[in-house]
């Protein structure tokens, strides 16, 4: 369905003008004003999606925008905006954790502003803030709507240097050293991707994911019009996309950079930036190279449990708490890699609910830390924490409600990302010998389990049992916390009204499916 005016385009490009009329603001009010309007706007690609079920088009195909550039004259393809089944749960989480998390950023951002300049530094104002904050939710939409390569790396580079200035400016500890490891790493991994897309359009004459699946490679024979090279652009996109997912091996970027970031950045990087790479997978990487894939599909598997299993354990040993919620987003990332890894239907629509419950839970949780660093005197050692649920009875529901979305319990998303995920396994073990199933089935228990057991030992350790320090803080409910409750309201009616959801994933990777030619273990 061709919707009738340039909507898409209007929620990339929006955010990106209040960002600069904030930008030379000094006055609070008005600076509060544009932030609250950066909320409403942030807010529209939601609603658009809901529009897209409400219709029944993202069951049956796909929501596309008016406004295109056609460049096929210089072998670039059409660069437009869509959005599909597969792509609504990422939009989903997207527009709900950027548009409430910049409301939670007042409060935050303005203390954390305020404590640089008591220590004597100069750091640039609210209203730089917002403007690089809304670049970087508009260019992350725009990786979620990308139909062609080179757009989807123009967005990605622009979410990178975004959020990069963001943590220099504003983060914490040696953040100038700790952004700069930041850049470097995820920029490494763009570049490897953009390589391999780069071959990709050299080889096949356009970037255009449409027209490269439902065009020149399916009708030719798949991967094989571009011969031997297949192998290298495959693995050239999947090892770009593996550093920005940071799965095990190219990892080490991610504990430093969302640790040290400012707490509302912390909150979109680490559920959705990293995730948007899961998505990519799922969107290029598998329908365009099945054959790559389903040969990979073991070590796949492997990397994935070995990315939970290993995040998952060092996680329990942090006593940072922000540091803490990074290593569970590897362990994460490794779950939304194991629903990829199965290559069928039940895991790829497993892969992306994660998405969607990572989204919201991790959310949850990073702005629980960002409470107490407010709040409490920058508290966020949990040695230092115990029996904040007495003091912060809202926050420590909230943050079970996120570690919820983790473990995979009901009233969360989570439960319904973690069945479907199992399903894909489950379908895979069904052609391969006994002894893989047992092994894989030991694996995944094992994997469940230590996330179990990371999540509500750390619920018990910062909100249960004796105080360990004196806090006086007690808790008022106002929009810092009110952002953080809109953000759990909404996972809960999406954990009810999870079949529309379904319905659009089911129809879009169905379609991909069979277009690739696998049927995930069929």
């Amino acid at each position: 369905m061709i919707l009738p005016y340039p909507l898409l385009w209007i929620t990339v490009i929006l955010p990106m003008l209040l960002g600069i009329i904030a930008w030379p603001l000094r006055s609070r009010p008005g600076l509060h004003a544009m932030f609250y309007l950066s909320a409403a706007s942030l807010i529209i690609p939601l609603i658009i999606v809901i529009y897209g079920y409400a219709s029944g088009t993202l069951e049956a195909g796909s929501l596309v925008d008016p406004l295109y550039f056609n460049l096929t004259r210089y072998s670039v393809g059409t660069i437009a905006l869509g959005i599909d089944g597969l792509s609504a749960p990422v939009i989903i989480g997207l527009s709900i954790v950027t548009s409430f998390v910049v409301i939670y950023s007042i409060k935050y951002m303005e203390t954390r502003i305020s404590e640089m300049e008591e220590s004597g530094e100069r750091p640039p104002g609210l209203g730089t803030y917002l403007l690089l904050y809304n670049i970087f939710a508009a260019t992350m939409l725009g990786l979620a709507y990308s139909t062609n390569l080179v757009e989807f790396y123009v967005f990605l580079e622009g979410s990178l240097i975004s959020s990069f200035l963001l943590i220099a400016f504003y983060g914490y500890g040696d953040r100038r050293r700790i952004s700069l490891l930041y850049f470097v790493w995820t920029h490494i991994g763009a570049v490897v991707f953009l390589t391999g897309a780069l071959y990709l359009g050299y080889l096949t004459h356009s970037f255009d994911y449409l027209t490269l699946l439902n065009g020149q490679l399916v009708s030719v024979g798949s991967v094989e019009y571009i011969g031997s090279a297949a192998t290298l652009i495959a693995a050239l996109l999947l090892f770009g996309l593996f550093v920005k997912m940071a799965v095990f091996g190219v990892h080490m970027w991610l504990p430093y950079a969302h640790a040290e970031a400012p707490t509302p950045i912390s909150a979109l990087l680490s559920p959705n930036l990293i995730g948007l790479a899961g998505y990519a997978i799922a969107r290029f990487v598998i329908p365009l190279f099945p054959t790559q894939m389903e040969s990979w599909r073991d070590f796949l598997l492997g990397l994935a449990f070995t990315t939970i299993i290993y995040a998952g354990l060092v996680a329990l040993r942090q006593t940072d708490f922000k540091r803490f919620l990074a290593y569970s987003s590897i362990s994460q990332m490794g779950y939304m890699l194991l629903g990829l890894a199965t290559l069928n239907e039940y895991g790829i629509m497993g892969a992306m609910l994660i998405y969607l419950s990572h989204a919201i839970g991790k959310a949850l949780l990073f702005m629980s830390a960002g409470v107490f660093i407010t709040e409490a005197h920058g508290l966020r050692d949990i040695t230092k924490m115990g029996g904040l649920a007495r003091r912060y009875p809202l926050v420590a529901a909230l943050a079970l409600f996120g570690f919820m979305n983790l473990v995979g319990l009901p009233p969360s998303i989570g439960m319904w990302s973690e069945i479907y995920v199992v399903l894909g396994i489950v379908k895979s073990l069904l052609f391969i010998n006994l002894v893989t199933m047992f092994g894989l089935s030991l694996l995944l228990i094992v994997a469940l389990t230590i996330t179990a057991a990371y999540s509500f030992i750390t619920m018990r350790r910062v909100f249960y049992g004796q105080p360990r320090s004196k806090i006086e803080a007690r808790e008022r409910v106002d929009g810092f916390k009110l952002a953080m409750l809109a953000v759990a309201v909404f996972g809960v009616v999406f954990f009810l009204a999870i079949n529309p959801l379904t319905t659009g994933l089911s129809a879009a990777i169905s379609h991909v499916v069979l277009l690739s030619g696998f049927g995930g273990g069929q």
